[in-house]
């Protein structure tokens, strides 16, 4: 058995605008997927969801997931916890050259489902370190966000971004414009982040921002002053010292870039009654910056906070389901030690 988890990620600046070339500027969080993959002696796949905010079920496949199993769970629930899954064997099968590996596969996440944390970039992630070390081939971490990218991109329809897979396999702070990902140095921002219990519907916000750009200059415009307030977001923190805890000034200007982000989001139209409540709950406790993180429309917000204040307030924001503070991941996928009572099984059952 082999064991990999990769962390979530939260959107300092530039969702959506990186769809247009712009750069963006993620961090991953301490929020894990972790993998657990088993190789099998026959070509099936056979993945069991334990918490992925879905009620735990397992599904077996012959061969390729491209046939949906007759399960009883709900279509789209189905897709959601096996889509990303069936696409990083793809790749590890061609990383490792084995077309027909078969594999058991546990998926668990701290990650909320299409909340704007990165949750399928890094259920690829770790799927993809997992299941290519379970074959006896070490990929770098960059070459697991490409071939992470190119499964997200597969299954997205050609809308990913390298942003949320990069970041992902990488850990820290990324820029990400277009092809060009790289990381950069930040301090230890004290993230917190509210979540409304939901999730917006990527595809249709990233068409909508389209058809708005497409159809009006000043939109247009809009998504392009995303990319001016990503250069002096990455210009502040360039200037940072990443040993040294944030000063006060970093922060106000940091998370007024932030808030500035937000407001041209919301203009997008990409923002909702609950993300703006959270943002202006936490602005109100005394946050230097707010903003919604990911596509938008439902989800998460992130806040720039050392205190207790915003967390504490986002709790009692109606609308708020949880409120939780996420340190900086400085290290991207890793490989994990398997549970005990795991390896003993795995044990038994090829004795």
């Amino acid at each position: 058995m082999t064991v990999s988890s990769a962390p979530g990620k939260v959107y300092l600046f530039g969702e959506h605008a990186v769809v247009y070339g712009e750069p963006a500027v993620p961090c991953a969080v301490e929020r894990r997927a972790t993998v657990s993959v088993t190789a099998r002696d026959d070509d099936h796949v056979r993945v069991r969801a334990e918490d992925l905010s879905l009620n735990g079920f397992t599904v077996e496949y012959s061969g390729s997931t491209s046939d949906r199993p007759d399960v009883d769970v709900p279509a789209p629930l189905v897709e959601a916890a096996v889509g990303y899954i069936d696409a990083a064997v793809d790749q590890a099968r061609d990383a490792a050259d084995a077309p027909n590996a078969g594999f058991d596969i546990t998926v668990q996440s701290a990650i909320p489902l299409g909340a704007g944390l990165g949750s399928s970039a890094a259920v690829v992630v770790a799927g993809i370190d997992a299941a290519t070390r379970e074959l006896g081939v070490e990929l770098s971490p960059r070459e697991i966000a490409d071939r992470a990218y190119q499964a997200e991109y597969e299954v997205q329809d050609g809308q990913a971004s390298r942003a949320d897979t990069f970041c992902s396999a990488m850990g820290g702070a990324v820029r990400v414009e277009g092809d060009d990902c790289r990381t950069i140095d930040a301090p230890a921002l004290p993230f917190v982040i509210g979540f409304d219990g939901g999730a917006g519907d990527t595809g249709a916000l990233v068409a909508g921002v389209r058809d708005l750009r497409e159809q009006y200059d000043f939109a247009a415009d809009t998504v392009s002053t995303i990319g001016d307030i990503v250069r002096r977001g990455e210009t502040l923190l360039a200037d940072a010292d990443p040993d040294e805890e944030p000063d006060d000034e970093f922060l106000t200007e940091l998370g007024g870039f932030m808030n500035f982000n937000h407001g041209l989001l919301e203009a997008l139209g990409v923002s909702s009654r609950s993300l703006d409540s959270m943002v202006w709950s936490a602005r109100e406790a005394g946050s230097y910056g707010a903003k919604l993180t990911g596509a938008g429309g439902g989800g998460c917000i992130v806040a720039i906070d050392p205190t207790p204040e915003t967390m504490t307030a986002l709790r009692f924001t109606p609308g708020c389901e949880d409120a939780f503070r996420a340190e900086l991941a400085t290290e991207g996928v890793r490989v994990e030690e398997p549970p005990a009572a795991e390896e003993s099984q795995s044990a038994e059952e090829s004795a």
